[in-house]
């Protein structure tokens, strides 16, 4: 199977987790492209969807999928998204396509996040994919020489890319993230950091790995 292949086949799987009449939490990348169009062929049995970037904004309401703004919602029963790479305890890295601080705002409403992937997102340990951060800009250099001096992390801006917030993305190379959330917790205490993409305290419940036997599911405890 080839990936796209692979991708279409968890974001069917995912509807299996969408619970009829609610608000559906729904991420950003090409992985939740292909849940949101499966999506659409049930947009009359949920109530609308949170989004956590533009692009998908725009591919639902393209679907005729309502989006409701996420200060009208007080919780939701499961949030949709994929991964760059998640561990064998849930826990994973996002922001590959720049999206992770709206996606963290998202996955916190939600009372389970359900992850879509394919099998090469599962790694042992965390750290082999750039560690996505995004900063306002001011803080940009601090923020990559802290990554240095505290991790031995190679950071650097990744150029032409701005957030829906405004802000630049950071990507740092040569990390092994074995505590996940004592990096995450961390790193969002240092001045100018927006979010680092590290979900550890918003780990998947679930995930659906897509591979060549079919779709494999993982929960994960905590």
């Amino acid at each position: 199977m080839t990936q796209d292949e692979l991708k279409a086949l968890v974001g069917q799987a995912a509807l299996a987790y969408v619970v009829p009449g609610s608000i559906v939490g729904v991420g950003t990348g090409s992985t939740v492209n292909c849940f949101i169009d499966a999506l659409a062929t049930m947009k009359d049995q949920i109530a609308g969807a949170v989004s956590s970037s533009i692009k998908s904004t725009e591919r639902l309401l393209a679907h005729g999928i309502p989006v409701l703004d996420s200060n009208e919602v007080t919780d939701i029963p499961v949030y949709i998204d994929g991964a760059d790479e998640i561990d064998p305890t849930g826990c994973m890295i996002k922001g590959g396509g720049a999206a992770l601080t709206r996606e963290k705002i998202v996955a916190d409403l939600a009372a389970r996040f359900v992850c879509i992937a394919d099998a090469s997102k599962l790694v042992d340990v965390l750290g082999n994919f750039p560690l996505p951060v995004e900063v306002i800009p001011m803080a940009a250099q601090q923020v990559m020489r802290r990554f240095a001096s505290t991790y031995g992390g190679e950071a650097r801006i990744r150029e032409g890319v701005t957030t829906d917030n405004g802000n630049v993305i950071v990507d740092v190379r040569g990390l092994r993230i074995t505590d996940p959330l004592a990096m995450e917790a961390e790193v969002t205490l240092w001045p100018g950091v927006v979010t680092v993409g590290i979900f550890g305290r918003h780990k998947a419940s679930v995930c659906l790995l897509g591979t060549e036997e079919g779709v494999k599911t993982l929960t994960f405890g905590g």
